[in-house]
């Protein structure tokens, strides 16, 4: 374990949030304003008033586009429009136009008179498992966050950036409040420390120079020498301990996990009146990750 800084009088501790946050969902893609391919209008099943059905507001048309999607992704090797049309049930001219909108559309490619899953739908198998990623990592901090008593972070060192992908805290033991952005503080707190520890020099320096070092607090690290030389004598995959160098009255500590090539940790923090919890409970967390680790990697990179 490397701890960052000695044990200091306690500070006036900060303010801090009580939410749990994630990373924010993926762009949605931007489509075509014009149409050239006509295509049959929605058919709203309707009933009798008074009367109810469960399937009174629902469009006929995208149930027959749906079951098409479904044949054509059963079949790994493309199908033709008659093989299809047979399989769903459908008129051959319905679809003909279903399925040339879908290929519009970008959900469906046609090669030498075959369907095959398009780009669009591929995209929308990648999105479900990505989100199923982030839910497995959600999870796992939430249980780390009850079964310790302490507030969870997990983060990631992505395109020359310290990103924050998910915090877990309760109103009981909230997380820190990010009041100095994290990207270009990561000097002086225990994620960001941890996280540059995991990189090659050039890549250290590479940060520093587009995130100089600045006192945050009076405890934070004074220049990147110093916390270059602080660094290096850290042994990898060792535990990073920080009091009070990004936030007043807050210790904290990081677990470096490296999965190939994505440098990662998992972090807690605790008021400072409580320091003596810090250790303990790091070495838990880091306990608790090694015997997630081999399901939390295809997690990773949520």
């Amino acid at each position: 374990m490397v701890d960052t800084a000695p044990a200091e009088p306690q500070a006036p501790p900060v303010q801090r949030r009580p939410e749990q946050r994630t990373a924010p969902s993926p762009r949605n893609r931007g489509r075509p304003t014009e149409r050239s391919v006509s295509a049959p209008a929605p058919t709203l099943v309707t009933v009798p008033p008074g009367e109810s059905h469960p399937t009174a507001t629902l469009i006929g048309s995208v149930q027959r586009a749906m079951r098409l999607l479904e044949s054509v992704a059963a079949h790994e090797h493309g199908a033709p429009a008659k093989q299809l049309a047979r399989e769903t049930g459908l008129a051959l001219p319905t679809a003909y136009h279903l399925l040339r909108t879908l290929v519009f559309e970008g959900y469906l490619r046609r090669e030498k008179g075959l369907f095959f899953l398009g780009e669009a739908a591929e995209r929308l198998g990648s999105n479900g498992a990505r989100q199923k990623r982030r839910s497995t990592v959600v999870d796992a901090l939430a249980h780390w966050r009850d079964t310790i008593g302490v507030p969870v972070y997990y983060a990631v060192y992505r395109d020359g950036e310290i990103e924050v992908m998910c915090v877990s805290d309760t109103p009981g033991n909230p997380a820190v409040e990010e009041w100095a952005d994290f990207r270009e503080t990561g000097h002086a707190h225990a994620i960001g420390q941890c996280l540059l520890s995991q990189l090659d020099e050039q890549c250290r320096r590479d940060h520093l120079d587009r995130h100089p070092v600045q006192a945050v607090t009076p405890y934070t690290v004074r220049d990147s020498h110093t916390l270059l030389r602080r660094l290096d004598r850290m042994r990898r995959m060792e535990l990073v301990v920080e009091r009070q160098e990004y936030a007043l009255g807050t210790v904290c500590a990081a677990v470096p996990i490296t999965i190939g090539s994505t440098a990662a940790t998992l972090a807690i923090s605790l008021p400072s009146h409580q320091a003596d919890r810090l250790l303990v409970a790091a070495q838990q967390l880091q306990a608790e990750v090694g015997r997630l680790l081999g399901s939390l990697a295809i997690s990773i990179s949520i």
